[in-house]
């Protein structure tokens, strides 16, 4: 197995690895700008069920979890040289609310795939849950339909984690290609007082039964706040995410200002510092587990993305630290690779219309319909001007509430609408879509990947 040695990743037989890949983001956990729908997927699932009925519904998105990965994205990633993968698991394909703490064995299927395919490649897994019972963050990514992070304020759902977690570890405890185990993707405690306990319990538990691979530990608030930790955890990466101001959405020229904030080179490497100062304080690996700007479809934008890219890159190889880009495929906001044909066909006006909305939080530049948003922004700052919510305060709240949430959900019925009359067929095509032999592949950033990664 993989096992931390000071700073570094070894092989077995001592050899430093340095583990640098995607996310395979959209697949065993959706996301809505992944794969285009509006919400969060378990909302998605349920309103796509009401339309095709359970049975075709399980055709489709069987299919689709089939057709998203398969040997030939494997090749392509191991062509490019990349030797790791984190695969985001939405705990619903593993245990349900309906029966807490039975495992469902089926659930496994595509993840055993998978993890199978890559390590055929010489790619090793990070095995990432990337959504909780009762939901471990704020938002649509750790399939939540409210604001609320329920996880941390139920035992219930904290117990089933642990279960969860045990079973996994006994399942993949002698897997050689499976580098480690990313217990909980973006904890966001507001009170910074239960993921520490909670990291302690866990530990102990995947440890008893898995005691050789990796753990990779997330801090808290996304990723960033690392004084959770009450102590150091053996063979352990503390993981940190490293978004660039710039490269989001609403990101500004680059070099430039995004919402008056100067961001460059220099910008960039002091919050890669910033992010990664308790790994290098305490002598553990530096690992991103997630990065990466988003691309407008402007070339003269995406290029300076692209520069973005380039320059965190560098900045990684100067530090020796491993990364994960975010994320491998999707419709066309981030992917390496984005789907094309009768899915993006049928479904492109609608994802056309999300985007006109800013209903998906990633993708949105937070302007969006703005004469009907900014008169309650100046209200709450008017009215209630001590209001600063966890995580990211009053602006980004707000739009969550209105815009990632209720618009978000009131578009579900229309999404779902699409799937109605559609024969098994046109099902199956729909899925399909998403092999990569029908994708279109975003060849300036496969070159730079490739350039780096061979460099």
């Amino acid at each position: 197995m993989l096992h931390v040695s000071g700073s570094q990743l070894r092989a077995p037989d001592g050899t430093p690895v340095r583990l640098r890949g995607v996310g395979l983001g959209g697949w065993l956990n959706m996301e809505n700008f992944i794969t285009g729908y509006p919400a969060d997927e378990s909302s998605m699932r349920a309103a796509v069920r009401d339309v095709l009925g359970e049975d075709r519904a399980e055709l489709f998105f069987d299919r689709l979890l089939t057709s998203f990965f398969t040997d030939s994205d494997a090749a392509l990633l191991a062509g490019l040289g990349m030797n790791c993968v984190r695969i985001p698991v939405n705990y619903r394909h593993l245990e349900s609310d309906e029966r807490p703490f039975e495992i469902v064995e089926r659930g496994f299927r595509h993840l055993d795939r998978v993890i199978g395919l890559l390590g055929a490649h010489g790619i090793y897994s990070v095995i990432d849950l990337h959504a909780l019972p009762g939901s471990q963050n704020q938002h649509w990514h750790s399939d939540n339909p409210t604001h609320v992070a329920a996880f941390w304020r139920h035992r219930h759902f904290q117990d089933r984690v642990v279960n969860l977690w045990e079973a996994i570890a006994d399942r993949y405890r002698d897997h050689p290609w499976v580098a480690g185990y990313n217990p909980v993707n973006e904890p966001g405690d507001p009170s910074g007082k239960v993921v520490g306990p909670f990291y302690d319990r866990l530990v102990k538990a995947v440890r008893a039964a898995d005691p050789r691979h990796v753990l990779f530990l997330d801090g808290n608030t996304y990723a960033t706040d690392f004084t959770v930790f009450r102590e150091m955890y053996e063979n352990t990466v503390f993981v940190c995410h490293d978004y660039a101001l710039a490269g989001f959405a609403h990101g500004g020229p680059y070099p430039g200002y995004t919402r008056g904030e100067w961001c460059d080179r220099a910008q960039l490497e002091e919050a890669f510092a910033r992010r990664s100062r308790f790994q290098r304080e305490t002598g553990t690996p530096l690992w991103v587990g997630e990065f990466g700007p988003v691309y407008t479809g402007d070339p003269a934008v995406d290029e300076q993305r692209y520069r973005i890219l380039r320059d965190q890159l560098e900045i990684y190889d100067a530090h020796d630290a491993g990364w994960s880009l975010w994320t491998y495929k999707d419709v066309g906001l981030q992917g390496l690779v984005c789907a094309a044909g009768p899915y993006l066909d049928r479904f492109g006006p609608f994802i056309a219309k999300k985007r006109r909305l800013g209903v998906d939080r990633w993708g949105s530049t937070m302007e969006e319909t703005a004469e009907v948003l900014a008169p309650l922004h100046r209200l709450l700052a008017e009215e209630a001007p001590g209001w600063k919510p966890y995580p990211w305060g009053a602006r980004y709240q707000t739009d969550d509430l209105v815009r990632h949430i209720l618009l978000a959900q009131a578009l579900l019925p229309e999404y779902a609408g699409l799937f109605r009359g559609l024969g098994d067929d046109e099902l199956t095509a729909l899925a399909d879509s998403f092999l990569l032999e029908r994708c279109v592949r975003r060849e300036p950033l496969l070159d730079l990947l490739a350039a780096n990664l061979r460099g």
